[in-house]
């Protein structure tokens, strides 16, 4: 047996640096019987081992099925490969998750199966087995289509003709039942749910359901599970995460549209293993995954009630087993950490744990499953496109020259920097060789000479991140190619790269102002940070006015500077702070809110109407209507007006700055057409519905000699057999000025109209109507009069009840504040 060679491991590969560095002692004597010797052996063993050396190849491929409603079926194929290829599964492009009891997955020494044990309508799909190791992958797809068990009558034997192919239907959608916002706490299930009635319902032409998480579409997952069909969506989170909080939307989409609902989950940190500890780090992230390494980034927890945070530990577990191990031996302070010692070809999960004076947290949920990989190879795994023909990732086999030392490589930079790394990524020289090739990476510190970064694993892929780096210090770097036959020569150096310096966490968020929004909720807005400083996002605190217990409103960071807090008290009074966050922690807390109650919801106005003409010359009309009934909750401060000729079906607008008053002129109109109008009135909940048409008003200048109607009624002094009327005087006032006014009242529903001062007008602008009958409704109209007589009487007003308010007694003077309007 021949016994292994100096730089061989307990595997008896041979290591390449070694290799190289004897290389470079011995060929300079190419005659020393030395150097023929080891190289006869370095060139056996090499050619030995990589005839073994294989990427995955697919000897039994995929093929379709057709299978009926509720049965089994089975999809086989048989890969080889070495290392042992990886075969994972997808239906759609999607990963399927094998912890359903819907799937049996089966592997027996290279053939794979996939049953899928009872199927549905659902399962018709395009399934894809993706086989992989670490010198390529290879993918292969087939159909499945399950055919319903639905029985069609027994035709006739005549002619049938075809169905025509459905073009094009308008399907709606309305929410029957719908969720509501959910407050949870870590570890809970949380089964969100709607139904809808769908028409036309159409077997072949059913909506889609989407649901989205913070506008992130969802799929079935570990975490997440997903039912749809016969009118109702669900959408079930089995373990709730702090990962899971956000604004959950369910979208049925059709072609002609979609109908969406929204509903805000919160997720509060579960018990804490030791009481006073911070809750658990979350959003874990792996970045630039290389073959021996990742790096691991995560958002800290809000510490509203604990103590700060001192640092946090990583943790990574091999893919199959459990076995936990700490990646760091003391506590590192920042969100993101590169974890080294990784095994080529492994995956691994990654979680995080954070540490204040009291103890350490619960773990963060576990990050997805990443592989240990070169690169390249892992770029083009994530490359392949699962829904095309076969693919196939492989290394070149041919020899162009086994001697053949590799090109220099070119376009050396670094894509991502950090405080203490640099990412470096490089072009390689073409290269077509049999012999395997690695480079070297050099550094260079200001005016330092050029040192070797790598000098015990050779790197293979050209990326590598360099660790260890001063903070805040200017770094030259190049890189050299190698294989058995020497290296090339030194790339050009990079242009001067300074890592990052520790600035510390953003300074605190600006003003924090909170707006009513519903019942049970407020909208927080606030300034940003002067000094963002990398920022990640915000935490959101409320307090109930007079206590000093602040909780969290959100338990994971929020990106914008606007926040709606949910589950609040009707009537209860708040007050509110904010605090930035990026990796380093979170900043101090911003100033507290004013105090600010819970009351019903803002919403938009209703609409105006009784839209009155009160003049008109032959290019313009005076318009005057009714503000809204329900402001909403907020005064109605501004108005719009569109308009349209009679007969036309597009309104146009006729202002674009808002109106304040209720008296607008429209102008350049044209004499002797017909107009209609419309108005929409708005107040900080936005805009409102709009007032129905107005009648078809006639563009004639006005020429009568008597007044036109006056406007805006009002009523005050309202007792059992009495009520005072006001109202504003006539735009048009006709041939002569105005000399008085007569009010007109009516019962509500009644044509029967009475004069209240029949034999004599009144000169003000008010007016007493008395003989009224307690309890009764009545409508009142006012009629403008110069010397030609009395004038078009106003619209009709709202209705008033002839009813005292309780507890008043005789008469109140002059000024008139109040009115009652039934």
């Amino acid at each position: 047996m021949m016994d292994a060679l100096p730089g061989q491991g307990s595997t008896g590969r041979l290591s390449l640096a070694w290799l190289s560095s004897l290389n470079r002692v011995l060929k300079k004597n190419l005659k020393c019987p030395l150097y023929l010797q080891v190289r006869k052996k370095m060139v056996e063993k090499y050619v030995r081992e990589e005839s073994m050396i294989r990427g995955p190849k697919f000897l039994t491929t995929l093929r379709s099925h057709t299978v009926w409603e509720h049965t089994p079926v089975k999809l086989y194929c048989t890969v080889e490969g070495y290392p042992t290829p990886f075969v994972k599964w997808y239906k759609d492009g999607v990963s399927i998750d094998l912890s359903s009891m819907k799937y049996n997955v089966q592997d027996n020494v290279g053939i794979h199966n996939l049953e899928i044990v009872k199927c549905e309508t659902d399962d018709t799909a395009q399934y894809t087995a993706v086989a992989s190791n670490i010198h390529g992958q290879v993918s292969t797809q087939a159909s499945v289509i399950v055919k319903s068990k639905f029985v069609y009558p027994v035709l006739l034997s005549f002619a049938v003709p075809m169905l025509p192919e459905i073009k094009y239907t308008k399907i709606n959608i309305t929410f029957l039942e719908t969720f509501g916002s959910v407050f949870g706490t870590e570890g809970d299930t949380v089964t969100l749910a709607a139904t809808m009635n769908i028409s036309p319902n159409l077997a072949n032409l059913q909506p889609e359901a989407q649901w989205f998480r913070d506008d992130h579409r969802l799929s079935d997952s570990k975490w997440v599970k997903i039912e749809s069909g016969r009118g109702e969506s669900k959408l079930t989170l089995p373990h709730l995460n702090k990962d899971d909080e956000g604004v959950y939307t369910l979208r049925m989409v059709t072609k002609g549209g979609d109908a969406a609902h929204s509903a805000f989950v919160s997720c509060a940190d579960g018990p804490p293993p030791v009481a006073g500890s911070p809750g658990a780090p979350m959003d874990i992230k792996i970045h630039d995954a290389n073959r021996d390494y990742v790096i691991v980034s995560w958002k800290p927890p809000n510490t509203t009630t604990e103590g700060p945070i001192i640092g946090y530990f990583v943790d990574r577990c091999e893919t199959g087993t459990e076995n936990w191990v700490q990646c760091n031996d003391s506590p590192i302070k920042i969100c993101k950490y590169p974890v080294p010692g990784l095994f080529e070809g492994h995956s691994y999960y990654f979680r995080v744990r954070a540490i204040n004076s009291k103890g350490i947290s619960k773990p963060s949920r576990m990050s997805d499953p990443i592989a240990a990989l070169d690169p390249t190879e892992f770029e083009r795994l994530h490359a392949i496109k699962l829904g095309g023909k076969l693919d196939v990732v492989t290394y070149y086999d041919d020899v162009e020259d086994e001697k053949k030392v590799p090109g220099t490589p070119s376009k050396l930079h670094a894509p991502e920097t950090d405080r203490t790394y640099v990412v470096l990524s490089w072009k390689p020289a073409p290269y077509h060789g049999r012999a395997p090739v690695w480079y070297y990476i050099e550094k260079v510190a200001e005016t330092g000479a050029w040192q070797r970064v790598n000098t015990q694993v050779p790197v293979r892929s050209p990326r590598y991140a360099v660790f260890d780096l001063a903070e805040g210090k200017q770094y030259l770097f190049r890189v050299l190619a190698a294989n058995m036959y020497g290296s090339s020569e030194a790339s050009e150096p990079t242009e001067p790269i300074q890592t990052q310096e520790l600035r510390g966490v953003p300074s605190a968020p600006g003003q924090v102002v909170a707006t009513r929004q519903t019942d049970t909720s407020l909208v927080i807005q606030w300034a940003e940070p002067k000094e963002p400083n990398n920022l990640i996002g915000y935490y959101i605190d409320v307090c109930v006015k007079g206590s000093k217990d602040w909780d969290s409103a959100n338990h994971k960071p929020h990106k914008s500077n606007k926040f709606v807090v949910q589950g609040l008290t009707t009537g209860g009074t708040y007050v509110f702070r904010v605090q930035a966050i990026n990796e380093l922690g979170l900043s101090d807390e911003s100033q507290e809110s004013s105090p600010l109650s819970v009351k019903a919801a803002l919403t938009i106005p209703s609409a105006p109407y009784d839209i009155a003409l009160l003049a008109c010359d032959g290019e313009s009309m005076v318009l005057n209507w009714k503000r809204p009934v329900h402001s909403g909750g907020s005064p109605v401060a501004e108005y719009y007006i569109n308009k349209r000729r009679h007969g036309e079906h597009t309104w146009r607008e006729v202002n674009i700055p808002p109106i304040k008053e209720r008296l607008f002129k429209v102008e350049h109109l044209s004499a002797g057409a017909v107009y209609e109008f419309m108005v929409y009135g708005g107040s900080l909940a936005g805009l409102g519905a709009p007032s129905a048409p107005s009648k078809a008003f006639h563009c004639d200048a006005w020429t009568m000699p008597e007044p036109g109607p006056a406007y805006d009624m009002t009523f005050c002094e309202i007792r059992d057999d009495s009520v005072v009327v006001e109202w504003k005087a006539p735009v048009y006032t006709g041939a002569s000025p105005i000399t008085g006014y007569f009010v007109d009242f009516a019962k509500k529903g009644s044509d029967e109209w009475h004069c209240s001062n029949e034999s004599h007008a009144v000169s003000h602008r008010y007016h007493k109507v008395t003989g009224l009958e307690a309890g009764v409704s009545y409508v009142f109209r006012v009629r403008a009069a110069n010397s030609e007589g009395a004038g078009k009487p106003s619209l009709a007003s709202n209705p008033v009840v002839a009813k005292a308010v309780e507890g008043t007694v005789g008469q109140t003077q002059f000024p008139m504040l109040s009115f009652n309007v039934a």
